[in-house]
């Protein structure tokens, strides 16, 4: 199962704030870089809940793929400590809010089957144990030894680490079956004890392993007790995932509901119609249930997947004599004929669904009676419609199931509309507290006020005005007037033939119909036309990247009116390669944009030159910052060195036999090294062996106390390499013409840069992005100029316009002079380092020839340019003429 777009964007996001943090030991201003380089610079602060400790949130809504996520997050996670700490082992601690999702998480975790584990054993080359509590309270299969050699997931609920009952203070109790993790120093090691507990506890096991702790549905841990809890695992890091984020998380991604709604993930938006008793709305549900059924038998002889649509009828507690309870239900579906083998109640108390896989083809549950039972823990993709039963006067509300009808099944678009939104039938008096009750279970499940639709023949007069904003859709004409309450659940109102009167409808448009099938019919007719539109709307969402809830904490700069048509009229040329796109009708002539990972496929590093002198190595090892006094402790512990951890491990390498030492320090380089992406990393591992390979034992023992600058001398070479390779094929490519220019960056309304430059003359957006001091004035001098009509200080990292060739480059700014030249501009101060000045400008003059009279390319220094390049005195000359 791959990651689908916005559940990679999680773990980017994630990768993104760990090399922050690594480049910013403070948790603080880590946290507030992170934000700042995506232009969000009204960030709340960081929380240091768990002093010393990254604790991060990912929001992710309902349905999202929340458990997935995580399990991705795991190696980029565990990888980013492995390099301060080589030996550190790799426990998670899984922690979940309640027994019914304790049992489901160790369920698919376990099954070699299942996309989770097969996920991990592919990330961790099959080396996983998944453990409960009892688990490693018995040692079972749960040693030293064994924590070293793999990954070690412990699944664990909150409760359990609460010592309320003889069970839990196990956890805190001398244990014998953990003795291999005693190691004899414990006295010297008091400070990472948790006291007045034996070591031998569990509770200080896990603490000695520092574990990377996971917090499944963490709005549930947000009491002080729970972040007591927290604390006394000791976590070396924190990673939280909800769609309802509390006050205190330091949320570092955000996942729009629209997205789950483009990838299939959800049946949105949820219809909700109202009507006039509780008779009502059962006939309604079996009748579209009936519907969408025969819908779905039609779908699947085309060729789609199997669906069996459920009705969850929520009923009332066992209170007093009220006829809604489940067991009145169930015996009112039996006397409409409903079989009953296909009615199935799920309470507190009875659970008819255990064991039963609702998935299967051969399952014939279509209709499933709660109470609420099913608030978490429990979903199935194939549940379509939510008809509430429930005295309003109730405890009970919408907002506790709603989730559980949220779910695509199959996670796949379905040929028609209907099979891919979701229903919800009730009979309210008091409609507008039942919308709200549906608002509140979607801003639940990490949904807005925005993702349903309102259909209401029930409402008086005065309650008919729309509901935040959203439509309200009078299906018959006029008003019937309120709901008219029921003591007793009178079904003689449903039509026995509620069954053939509903697949006449679906299939024969001229059969009479009674008036519930003429209301059901009403509501599939407009959600048809909500869906389109709903849809819509996630395509077009699909092109933003600011969440909603950061659009008011975003620096956002707009385009000046002045140059605004101009700007957004312009493309500048971009590389772009010509490709086949295959068939019988194939166009010689397609064009798509060209990355510079096309030019390195071919690239075998393993095979280049591997000759590289570390005689000028600095002798450096990993920063140590010590830890930041003040500020709330915020310096972060996973980022500090382990330096007595790394002289042991270091010491059992040097042991080894040469051959042990070379695969052994291959592997500690080339995991430094990283993702070098097209590269494969056999090449990468292949390529570094023969370097290791030609190492004296000096050398090999230098190599391990110095590996990181070892490593930014290997990777130079290989950027070297690369860079050569890349440019004779992007050469070869131009020369016979199968890669040409063509119009296609455009200007953004808004920009959202990191940081602000002071105000300028001529800036193309109302405020432009930070700038150093050099650029600073030759911008200003530039600006000075009579011929300059306005200039643009370009962004960065993938928000900028590139010149995409043999290397990414992004140039300082863009400028248009009166006359209508275009002139990309890149600044180098005399005292940079301008190793791939060369470059830049070798491709900056390709693109200008390439482009057109119109667009010129210009390297500025102040006064020592390389060859090609241009003198501040002499570029202000030329572009004063242009």
């Amino acid at each position: 199962m791959e990651l689908k777009p916005y559940q990679q964007s999680v773990i980017d996001d994630l990768a993104t704030y760990l090399s922050t943090l690594e480049q910013t030991p403070h948790l603080g201003k880590a946290y507030k870089a992170f934000w700042a380089e995506k232009g969000v610079t009204g960030m709340d602060e960081y929380k240091n809940t768990v002093p010393g400790v990254p604790h991060v949130c990912a929001k992710v809504p309902t349905a999202g793929g929340k458990t997935y996520i995580a399990v991705n997050a795991l190696k980029t996670i565990l990888d980013s400590f492995t390099a301060h700490s080589p030996e550190r082992p790799q426990l998670v601690v899984w922690l979940v809010p309640s027994l019914t999702i304790l049992e489901q998480t160790i369920k698919n975790l376990s099954d070699p089957e299942h996309p989770y584990r097969s996920r991990l054993n592919q990330l961790f080359k099959g080396r996983v144990a998944i453990y409960e509590k009892r688990d490693l309270l018995m040692g079972a299969g749960f040693s030293a030894d064994t924590v070293r050699e793999q990954l070690s997931v412990v699944v664990m609920s909150f409760d359990s680490l609460r010592a309320r009952n003889k069970d839990d203070r196990k956890i805190y109790q001398d244990n014998g079956y953990l003795a291999s993790f005693l190691t004899g120093a414990e006295e010297q090691e008091a400070d990472w004890l948790l006291p007045d507990y034996d070591a031998s506890a569990l509770i200080n096991v896990i603490r000695r392993l520092k574990p990377l702790v996971v917090v499944d549905e963490s709005h549930n841990a947000e009491t002080t007790l729970s972040v007591e809890m927290l604390v006394n695992l000791n976590p070396h890091f924190i990673l939280d995932l909800t769609a309802t984020p509390k006050k205190n998380s330091n949320i570092i991604s955000y996942v729009d509901a629209m997205a789950l709604k483009r990838y299939h993930m959800v049946k949105l938006p949820v219809i909700v119609a109202n009507q006039t008793s509780r008779s009502e709305v059962i006939e309604s549900a079996l009748i579209l249930r009936r519907q969408l059924e025969e819908i779905a038998i039609s779908e699947e002889k085309k060729g789609g997947r199997y669906i069996r649509p459920i009705v969850l009828f929520q009923a009332q507690p066992r209170i007093g004599d009220d006829n809604t309870t489940y067991e009145k239900i169930k015996e009112k579906l039996v006397e409409l004929k409903i079989p009953a083998e296909q009615i199935k109640i799920k309470t507190a108390d009875l659970n008819e669904l255990k064991g039963i896989d609702l998935m299967s083809r051969y399952c014939p549950v279509r209709y499933i009676i709660t109470v609420n039972a099913l608030k978490e823990g429990w979903d199935c993709p194939f549940a379509y419609v939510l008809a509430s039963l429930a005295d309003k006067s109730s405890a009970v509300d919408v907002e506790q199931i709603l989730g559980r009808v949220l779910r695509m099944p199959h996670v796949q678009q379905h040929g028609h509309d209907l099979l891919n939104l979701s229903y919800v039938f009730t009979a309210s008096s008091r409609f507008m507290d039942t919308i709200q009750s549906v608002v509140r279970a979607l801003n639940r499940a990490g949904f807005s006020d925005n993702d349903y639709r309102t259909f209401d023949t029930a409402a008086p007069a005065e309650e008919t005005k729309p509901f935040n904003g959203q439509a309200m859709f009078d299906l018959a004409g006029t008003l019937i007037g309120p709901t008219v309450t029921e003591n007793e659940l009178d079904m003689s109102a449903v039509s026995h033939e509620w069954s053939a009167a509903a697949t006449a409808a679906a299939l024969d448009a001229s059969a009479p119909i009674t008036e519930s099938v003429a209301f059901v019919e009403a509501v599939k007719a407009q959600a048809v036309v909500q869906n389109k539109e709903f849809e819509e709307k996630a395509e077009a969402a699909a092109d933003s990247v600011v969440p909603v809830e950061l659009e008011d904490k975003m620096n956002k700069h707009k385009l000046k009116e002045i140059f605004r048509d101009d700007a957004l009229a312009l493309k500048l040329p971009q590389f772009f390669i010509r490709v086949q796109t295959g068939g019988w009708f194939d166009d010689d002539n397609a064009l798509q944009l060209f990355e510079r990972d096309e030019l390195l496929k071919d690239f075998k590093l393993s095979q280049a030159d591997g000759n590289i002198s570390f005689e000028d190595v600095a002798a450096e090892m990993y920063r140590v910052d010590l830890e930041q006094l003040g500020d709330h402790n915020y310096a972060p512990k996973p980022f500090k060195i382990d330096a007595a951890g790394r002289a042991r491990f270091n010491s059992i390498i040097l042991t080894g036999s040469r051959e042990s030492q070379v695969r052994n320090v291959t592997a500690r380089l080339a995991h430094l090294i990283g993702n070098l992406y097209p590269i494969t990393d056999p090449e990468v591992n292949k390529y570094v062996e023969r370097i290791v390979e030609t190492m004296s034992p000096e050398q090999i023992r230098d190599c391990l106390e110095r590996d990181v600058a070892y490593v930014r001398k290997i990777k130079q070479k290989i950027t070297m390499l690369a860079n050569v390779h890349a440019t004779k094929q992007f050469n070869d490519l131009l020369d016979i013409d199968k890669i040409v220019v063509q119009p296609q960056f455009g200007f953004p309304s808004i920009i959202t840069p990191s940081s602000n430059a002071p105000a300028l003359p001529k800036s193309l957006y109302g405020t432009e992005a930070a700038m150093g001091g050099f650029e600073g004035r030759v911008i200003n001098d530039i600006a000075n100029l009579d011929s300059i009509q306005w200039w643009h200080r370009n962004l960065s990292r993938g928000k900028g316009f590139r010149i995409n060739g043999f290397l990414n480059h992004y140039p300082d700014f863009i400028l248009k002079t009166k006359s209508g030249k275009i002139v990309v501009l890149e600044t180098k101060g005399d005292d940079r380092d301008n190793t791939d000045s060369e470059l830049k400008l070798r491709l900056g003059k390709l693109w200008e020839s390439k482009s057109g009279g119109s667009f010129k390319y210009m390297m500025v220094f102040d006064n020592n340019p390389v060859d090609g390049a241009e003198r501040l005195s002499d570029a202000l000359k030329k572009l004063g003429q242009l």
